[in-house]
């Protein structure tokens, strides 16, 4: 949430822009191809091989950002527009590529202050170039593309959780926001989804490990071991604990099997900061809830959370990253999504300077109390709008889906 140099962020999606431009170009194997029957969603291709290490494990290395995924405004959660389907149609399809051209159109040179890069590059030309862009979501279980509801218990805590976006909610400690707030971490699995911003992921190998460096707030690194069952009783004990917890991983056959355990478990209710968790969802990821579990990063997370990652390389230029999440003390059931990473060895990573620009727990602390003066002494309207409502509702798009809806009209 803090701030960082606008003007080197524009500049980078510039240079980034232009060389995913030249690389999408040309024709990519694609990563999965869309099949006749939109509602069918085929298992995983596994026909691509891929070059190997010098020490012999299957090479992921290279730099493989999401960032069309944000730009081209496919939602995590499926469109009720979309129906039953895992694909859009052609014409839904079109309107993308229509926006996408528009976007790239609107494009301008960042200037020093960064001011004067509205729109996007390259991203027509990945629309055309990947199958993906075909899909109608990331979520791809449950199969109507949405969220599955929470526990009772998952509820109870989520409705009583602090946040930097709850309407209604005042502040006065740093125990009052959630952790992406403070900068210290988007949580997990969120930090594997796309954001409007720093969307790299950097894959290096070296033997016996994968280190997948993350470019808002990350570094995650995978032993791998020779076998599941290995990689499974290797885990850390109950009693230890990380924000993006303890990964494992080994190959089966030419994809990479990635089980994550000991994710930071709490709840966003508690007063003590080392007591709370990220959310593993969060607005940090689109608008990744529902209407009646609104993004607020408050959903909790108990020590039973995990997730199954599976990363399959389907081309050279192409890794299709599925994952898993359980954690049966909040969700009524697992959910799984299905996302395609695109090689860009050109995109470019800036440090993500969080911290040290970081004055909104402060701001908002000040305002709340000023703000809460004011209502005490008759100063203020207590029936003003909260602006957190905004939060509340879906803010994301996707353009295949027709025109955006007016604001107060039915939404898609």
């Amino acid at each position: 949430m803090g701030s960082r140099s606008f003007a080197s962020l524009m500049a980078r999606t510039a240079s980034a822009g232009a060389a995913l431009a030249m690389a999408l170009s040309a024709p990519v194997a694609n990563a999965q191809d869309r099949p006749a029957d939109l509602t069918e969603l085929p298992p995983v291709p596994t026909d691509y091989t891929p070059g190997k290490t010098p020490w012999g494990d299957w090479d992921f290395r290279g730099t493989w950002p999401i960032e069309n995924i944000n730009n081209g405004h496919i939602l995590f959660q499926r469109p009720a527009a979309y129906g039953n389907r895992f694909w859009v149609n052609d014409e839904e399809f079109a309107r993308r590529v229509e926006a996408a051209k528009r976007a790239d159109g609107s494009y301008a040179e960042a200037s020093e202050s960064g001011i004067g890069a509205p729109g996007t590059e390259g991203l027509a030309a990945w629309f055309e170039n990947s199958n993906f862009g075909k899909r109608t979501s990331m979520l791809v279980s449950p199969a109507d593309g949405q969220l599955p509801a929470l526990t009772e218990h998952g509820m109870e805590l989520f409705k009583a959780g602090r946040s930097g976006w709850v309407p209604g909610q005042g502040y006065d400690s740093l125990a009052d926001f959630d952790s992406w707030d403070r900068c210290v971490s988007r949580g997990f699995p969120a930090s594997m989804y796309p954001f409007r911003y720093n969307n790299g992921i950097r894959v290096f190998q070296s033997p016996g490990y994968v280190t997948i460096l993350l470019e808002m707030l990350g570094t995650r690194v995978v032993k791998i071991y020779d076998s599941k069952e290995a990689a499974q009783a290797a885990g850390w004990g109950d009693a230890v604990e990380a924000w993006l917890g303890n990964s494992r991983g080994w190959w089966e056959g030419k994809t990479l099997v990635i089980e994550t355990t000991n994710i930071k478990s709490g709840d966003s209710v508690t007063h003590d900061t080392y007591a709370r968790s990220a959310a593993p969802l969060n607005m940090a990821t689109q608008f990744t809830g529902t209407l009646d579990v609104p993004a607020f990063n408050t959903v909790p997370m108990s020590k039973q959370a995990m997730t199954v990652e599976r990363l399959t390389m389907t081309g050279p230029d192409a890794i299709v990253h599925e994952l898993t999440y359980s954690d049966p003390e909040v969700y009524t059931q697992p959910w799984t999504t299905r996302i395609e990473w695109t090689r860009d060895d050109d995109y470019q990573f800036f440090e993500y300077a969080c911290h040290e620009g970081n004055y909104m727990p402060r701001d908002y602390i000040s305002a709340s109390r000023a703000h809460r003066a004011d209502l005490a002494a008759g100063k203020a309207d207590p029936n003003a709008p909260d602006d957190r409502e905004r939060f509340a509702q879906p803010f994301d798009h996707d353009p295949g889906t027709g025109p955006r809806p007016m604001p107060g009209g039915a939404g898609s």
